[in-house]
């Protein structure tokens, strides 16, 4: 791989990166303030987005192992970013 002509592939590939990192840092922090294991709406978007970036990455790579794996990925914090607005759309309702 020439570097001076894909830069932008391991930029994306590296921001996907960062934001699978994320996720797991800002549990990290939410739980620490509370004094209890928590995973916060933050952690699906950010799994969502690194699973995005790093989908990206692995078409562009031609990777079909890392292709399926950020695609089912992708369908798992979907659903439950979907699951949590439907929850908290109830909970407004009833409010």
């Amino acid at each position: 791989m020439d570097f001076s002509t894909e830069w932008w592939l391991l930029a994306i590939g590296f921001t996907g990166q960062a934001f699978f990192f994320m996720r797991f840092f800002w549990q990290w922090v939410v739980s620490e303030k509370q004094k209890r294991s928590v995973i916060p709406i933050s952690f699906w978007y950010f799994s969502l987005l690194g699973s995005f970036f790093l989908l990206i990455y692995a078409i562009l790579r031609r990777d079909i192992v890392f292709i399926v794996g950020q695609s089912t990925g992708s369908v798992i914090y979907i659903r439950n970013l979907y699951l949590i607005h439907r929850e908290r759309t109830r909970l407004q309702t009833m409010g």
